[in-house]
């Protein structure tokens, strides 16, 4: 199968390096073309995969200015003053699932008996020292915080034995009977053909645009339709939080990632509330001092309803874009990949096959935009844009805010994605309905007074396992120590040499 990608970047370099096996991969990239490169944060499956591929953490962190991430701070979302964490590893392989009941009926935070929260607290490293030798803190997968542009590249370092065009798609050539792109034009003359073709060219949609896909408008959901990146810098000797922090503004919310040289920052808001120019000023009083915006892009969220047409399938913001609160964007399309590593055939497309792709993708990001809907049922109506996101909550969400009214989530609550794969599920929802008050102390409570002896189990089981991930936590190195000691000094570099 000739399979050709049309767009670089981290969408684009992850596809080929995860379908590159049996098939034949040209990437189609322009150097004229820039990106942003304002921060982005991924999930656990980012790492998991670079570890499928064989490829080296240690290298990518330190030729990419990466940092770690545990989790994301949720700052002045219930009320201003209050913060939560949700951290992302999923302790239930190595705790009992009912902890998080224990937590709730004795008022203590679910993420408490998260080891991600206390590494987050503590801003420390996924490893320590002991024996000569680094140890990981715990048996799970953390995640990243890069500069997309410098991602992108490595990636493509990795890629041997595809080939890649210096170009841009002007146009394409499609069988008249079957309506599938036989070719791609490019500007410079030249035409590649194909077998398949996926559209990594984000909001161009230079491929699927023209095969007349349809665009699902999110709007009447998200309540947020604009974003103001920009740059912050790192100070000398200031420690490097392994988090993203999402601070709740008067018309939506800030987001701020570590790279190892600077934050990426900025600024998603409803411009039916307010306009750049105020949203700028509202930054510059939050942070207490000038900001530099880049950009003021428009957040069409939705998704196409059907991102794989004929010989063409969507991938990342080509096939969908939501606001980046839960870091969807990296790990849906780390999801779709795989499901086509495991669909696509080796010489033809199966049209059952591009069914089933469809109604799950479609699926999968219905989820995320409710999940991330879920983040606005906060106390807040302090503002005329909080007020009105408190009015307009969709039954997607309310209707299980209701069934939740008397217990936690559970995993029965959730139909898993195909394969298996990672998806928003309890473990997720569990920590931001705690932090949102949305989780009932009286309802839990009532559950443990019925087996008091099993509480005192709980009890037990929650205070240990919280003083192990302490102790792990205050064990592990420093987080931007740990970054910088990845790059040896030259001093360093002499001596092995």
């Amino acid at each position: 199968m000739r399979l050709v990608i049309v767009g670089g970047g981290t969408a684009g370099w992850l596809a080929a390096l995860l379908l590159k096996e049996g098939r034949d991969v040209t990437v189609i990239e322009s150097s004229r073309l820039g990106t942003i490169g304002v921060g982005e944060g991924t999930t656990a499956l980012f790492r998991q995969t670079l570890k499928h591929l064989g490829l080296d953490e240690r290298d990518f962190l330190r030729q990419t200015g990466a940092t770690i991430k545990y989790g994301i701070r949720h700052q002045d979302w219930r009320r201003v003053g209050h913060s939560y964490d949700g951290p992302i590893d999923d302790p239930r392989a190595v705790t009992d699932p009912a902890l998080d009941h224990y937590a709730v009926a004795a008022g203590k935070p679910v993420a408490e008996a998260h080891l991600f929260s206390h590494l987050m607290s503590k801003g420390r490293a996924p490893v320590a020292r002991a024996g000569g030798r680094e140890v990981p803190a715990g048996p799970f997968h953390h995640a990243y915080h890069f500069d997309q542009a410098k991602a992108g590249a490595w990636l493509r370092r990795q890629a041997a034995g595809v080939c890649v065009v210096d170009d841009i798609v002007c146009g394409l050539d499609r069988d008249g009977e079957t309506g599938d792109i036989r070719a791609v034009l490019l500007e410079g003359g030249d035409r590649v053909e194909g077998d398949v073709f996926l559209d990594c060219t984000g909001f161009r949609r230079a491929l699927i645009g023209p095969l007349g896909a349809r665009w699902i408008d999110y709007a009447a959901s998200l309540p947020a339709n604009r974003a103001m990146p920009f740059w912050l810098d790192l100070k000398e000797g200031e420690e490097i939080a392994p988090l993203t922090l999402a601070r709740a503004l008067g018309a939506g919310w800030m987001w701020r990632i570590p790279t190892q040289d600077r934050y990426g920052c900025g600024y998603v808001y409803s411009d039916a509330h307010t306009g750049p120019d105020a949203a700028k000023a509202e930054v510059e009083a939050a942070l207490g001092h000038a900001i530099e915006p880049r950009n003021d892009i428009r957040i069409d969220a939705g998704r196409l309803d059907t991102p794989w047409r004929h010989n063409c399938i969507a991938i990342g913001l080509s096939s969908s874009f939501l606001e980046p609160l839960e870091a969807t964007s990296i790990h849906g399309t780390l999801v779709q990949l795989l499901w086509l590593r495991d669909w696509l055939g080796a010489a033809n497309v199966d049209p059952a096959a591009r069914d089933r792709y469809n109604s799950a993708a479609a699926r999968q990001v219905d989820e995320y935009r409710d999940f991330i809907r879920l983040h606005y049922v906060t106390e807040r109506r302090d503002t005329p844009f909080w007020r009105d996101v408190a009015a307009s909550h969709p039954a997607a969400v309310t209707d299980r805010l209701a069934a939740w009214g008397g217990r936690l989530p559970e995993a029965r609550d959730f139909t898993p994605l195909p394969l298996g794969l990672p998806h928003v599920e309890e473990v997720l929802h569990r920590p931001v309905l705690d932090g949102l008050g949305l989780l009932s102390r009286d309802v839990a409570k009532r559950q443990m007074a019925t087996d008091p002896a099993r509480r005192a189990r709980l009890r037990q089981s929650h205070d240990r396992i919280t003083r192990e991930y302490r102790r792990a936590a205050a064990e592990c190195l420093p987080h931007r120590a740990w970054l910088a000691s990845l790059t040896p000094t030259p001093a360093q570099r002499e001596t092995t040499t």
